[in-house]
């Protein structure tokens, strides 16, 4: 599946996000998990990949079932403040 650059970034993006989950990329992207770390794989370099699989490895916000009811939003709530 062929992305233009932005959305390359995007998916990065919102692969390192903590709180954004497999689902939301999924349904932008049409990216399931196991083809997120597949393309993870393909554009970060190898310590990049490892650290990233190890950040999201345990992190339940990362999916919707395990995700706690406390978390309502995809984001921090001062992550997009202009500065």
């Amino acid at each position: 599946m062929a992305f233009l650059m932005d959305e390359e970034s995007r998916i990065i993006e919102m692969a390192w996000e903590d709180r954004t989950p497999f689902e939301a990329i999924e349904h932008q992207f049409n990216l399931r998990e196991p083809e997120v770390i597949k393309f993870m794989r393909s554009h970060l370099k190898p310590k990049s990949f490892r650290l990233w699989r190890k950040r999201v490895g345990g992190r339940a916000t990362k999916h919707l079932q395990l995700r706690s009811d406390d978390v309502s939003r995809g984001y921090c709530p001062t992550q997009y403040k202009q500065r």
